[in-house]
């Protein structure tokens, strides 16, 4: 830890508690007599499955229960990469926080865990997804970082068993970081925690085969994602981006209410580069040539020096605030648990004032290079970017099912995996890269791999799905992977939509089929073409016997081809409708 934390020497005190590194700095006067401190493990969602998925989450909320209600300000955290235990408050309350956290972190209250999967529960569909929610799935697939996109599942199936081995090999004074302000390590402390492993971040994964790529999203929204290496340069360009969007997209096109951009780590060498502008559906098209038009004028160099030097003089305000050492803190621990260099506040600004315009240019090309688009409506193909894979390369060999609702889909259930073959192309799951499948009692059951792909089997909606060939499936699915879910009501469970004919063949009663409207399309085009000629005749005949032709008459004869040729259009349409 020494060599690690060498730039803060005289900034920032430094030893360890029972095991765990502890970082310190005094606050002023001003600031008042409280004390705030974090206990740091570098445990998140990204080190779960889609199968346990929230198991951190619960070992937390199970951690923070016997301490009650309180006036004392505290909560935990769970990220991708890390857990936080946070809490302010009178040094003595500071200490039995932390004690009463480690405390509950060795013998977690597991008569609450049916309890506090409900209230997982609960917070989840009261929580919003948020326009950038699909983001990490489509990057990552249905693991690591990309499973923050998903429920947490584990809330269902997770075992005392599971849960309390989870705590005792990731929430260890080897996997911990603490942070506390003060000029001292407060008396009392007994963070006891057992012995492990500093377990390092997850390796990222990739669901996408090229970059840069788009998804379509839903209206109103535009966003893009890309990963680059964690730099000073590249945190600078991210406000430099949010700028130039803002000054595109809304100042000068009028076209978005918000524009803006994040620079956020991901783990010790890598972060995610986040833009997003809103757009009346009107005006998606503009937002996204736009967006696109201002990440090409970065790229290709044409940054002026006033930008960066705007953005570099805001970065650099934040060394002017009080207690510099002491706010830093939670940022140092995170960097020391991540294993990420630490800087002190001369290198930082030292890096600030070096970064230049041809720097700037590079972040922008790597981030473009890296990029996942989400636009809505038409595709982006014209700038550069591909489709992300929206059907599987492969398929499965096995019983074919038809489906009850459409003739032209079908569910394979093979010895390797499921397929539910479509008219646009195959959806594929493979039992040994199974992420996840829950389980109905009714023999439903939902198959996501680890590249996000997803069948849903209900043995209702398909021909010959019996009880056997559900026992086939399970039997191939790893039983890591499956998630018991409740019974659901019976209305609950989908039933195949009401056909007249099992061909598939959907019909309104007295409406003809497809050959009738076209015998009735060649009726009408033949009266529409002689109706003319009769017309003609008739009229020529009445002046050849030396009398004028009545204008009603004329008027009729013109009414009625008009009326032919109105009826021929109609059933035209109705008959490429019956077709399909």
């Amino acid at each position: 830890m020494t060599t690690e934390l060498r730039p803060l020497d005289g900034l920032v005190s430094h030893t360890t508690t029972q095991g765990i590194p502890t970082l310190y700095a005094p606050v002023s006067a001003a600031a008042g007599k409280e004390t705030t401190a974090g206990l740091l493990f570098r445990v998140g969602r990204a080190d779960e499955t889609l199968a346990t998925a929230g198991i951190t989450h619960l070992v937390e909320h199970l951690a923070l229960h016997r301490l009650g209600v309180s006036d004392l300000h505290f909560n935990g955290a769970t990220a991708n990469a890390y857990t936080l235990f946070h809490v302010t408050g009178g040094e003595k309350e500071v200490v039995e926080y932390l004690n009463g956290v480690c405390a509950a972190l060795r013998d977690l209250p597991m008569d609450r865990l049916e309890t506090e999967k409900e209230i997982l529960r609960t917070e989840a569909a009261g929580r919003g997804t948020g326009p950038h929610h699909q983001m990490p799935l489509w990057r990552y697939g249905a693991q690591g970082y990309g499973l923050s996109s998903y429920t947490e599942l584990g809330t269902w199936g997770l075992t005392p068993e599971q849960v309390g081995d989870w705590a005792r090999t990731r929430f260890t004074r080897d996997n911990a970081v603490l942070w506390i302000t003060g000029d001292h390590v407060p008396e009392g402390l007994d963070l006891a925690l057992p012995e492990g492993v500093r377990v390092p971040a997850p390796a990222a994964t990739s669901s996408l085969p090229v970059t840069p790529a788009y998804i379509r999203g839903d209206d109103g929204h535009v966003v893009l994602t890309s990963v680059v290496r964690r730099s000073t340069a590249a945190s600078v360009f991210a406000d430099v981006l949010g700028r130039a969007l803002f000054q595109d997209l809304r100042q000068e096109g009028g076209y978005s209410y918000s524009a803006q951009a994040d620079y956020t780590p991901r783990d010790a060498d890598f972060a995610t580069l986040t833009a997003y502008a809103d757009a009346l559906p009107q005006k998606q098209d503009a937002v996204v040539g736009g967006f696109v038009d201002t990440l090409a004028r970065l790229r290709t160099g044409r940054i002026e020096q006033s930008e960066l030097d705007s953005v570099r003089a805001k970065l650099l305000k934040m060394y002017d605030v009080p207690d510099l050492e002491a706010a830093a803190l939670p940022s140092y621990a995170l960097s020391l648990l991540l294993g990420h260099r630490i800087l002190s506040p001369e290198q930082h600004r030292a890096e600030l004032n070096a970064v230049t315009v041809a720097d700037l240019r590079e972040v922008a090309r790597e981030a473009w290079a890296g990029a996942l688009l989400q636009a809505p409506g038409r595709g982006v193909d014209w700038a550069g970017l591909a489709l992300a894979p929206q059907y599987s390369s492969t398929t499965v060999t096995g019983t074919r099912h038809p489906s009850l609702n459409d003739e032209r889909v079908a569910l394979v259930i093979g010895a390797e995996g499921v397929t539910l073959t479509t008219p646009d192309g195959p959806v594929t799951v493979h039992y040994d890269a199974c992420a996840a499948m829950t389980a109905r009692p009714d023999g439903a059951r939902v198959l996501t791999g680890h590249d996000a792909f997803s069948v849903t089997v209900e043995p209702t909606l398909y021909q010959g799905v019996t009880p056997e060939r559900i026992a086939a499936l399970d039997a191939g699915v790893p039983a890591s992977a499956v998630v018991r879910m409740p019974a659901r009501e019976a209305d609950a469970i989908p039933r195949p939509r009401k056909r007249e004919k099992p061909s598939g063949e959907r019909r309104t009663p007295g409406v003809p089929r497809a050959w009738g409207w076209a015998a009735l399309l060649v009726l009408l085009v033949t009266l529409a073409a002689v109706w003319p000629v009769v017309g003609v005749y008739l009229i020529v005949e009445r002046i050849e016997q030396g009398r004028i032709p009545s204008l009603p008459g004329v008027f009729g004869i013109g009414f009625l081809e008009y009326t032919l040729i109105r009826w021929t259009r109609t059933v035209n349409q109705r008959r490429k409708d019956a077709r399909g």
